[in-house]
């Protein structure tokens, strides 16, 4: 299965909206499988993005998460805005690839300086 970066931007979103108690399962996100959401989920963990939960059975995957990591928090204050996000996508994509490390630094980059600009230091 493919990595999607947007579902993946989009189940941190949602993730950030439950509450301390609850769980987002892989069925509350419309649009997608609940395996390519279970999917996603699965590696936003190991990406430690999220806390997922994993109850896969012999034969299925199925993922759920219920909170997002300090890192998870950290990308994706820095991916909410849209206009940002998609400069990012655009800039990591044209250098060859969609690598995680790559676009959360490239996101950085781009608060840093419109933070800076905010000071008038650029």
């Amino acid at each position: 299965m493919k990595r999607d970066m947007d579902l993946a931007r989009k189940i941190m979103v949602e993730i950030e909206k439950l509450s301390y108690s609850q769980i987002l399962n892989p069925t509350d996100i419309s649009g997608h499988s609940q395996e390519e959401i279970s999917y996603h989920i699965m590696l936003l963990d190991e990406a430690g993005l999220v806390h997922g939960i994993n109850q896969s059975g012999v034969s299925d995957l199925y993922w759920m998460a219920d909170r997002l990591t300090w890192n998870g928090h950290e990308f994706l204050e820095a991916a909410k805005d849209n206009t940002r996000w998609e400069k990012a996508k655009t800039i990591v994509e044209k250098s060859g690839g969609m690598v995680v490390e790559v676009l959360k630094t490239v996101l950085v980059k781009l608060v840093t300086d419109a933070a800076l600009r905010g000071l008038g230091a650029q």
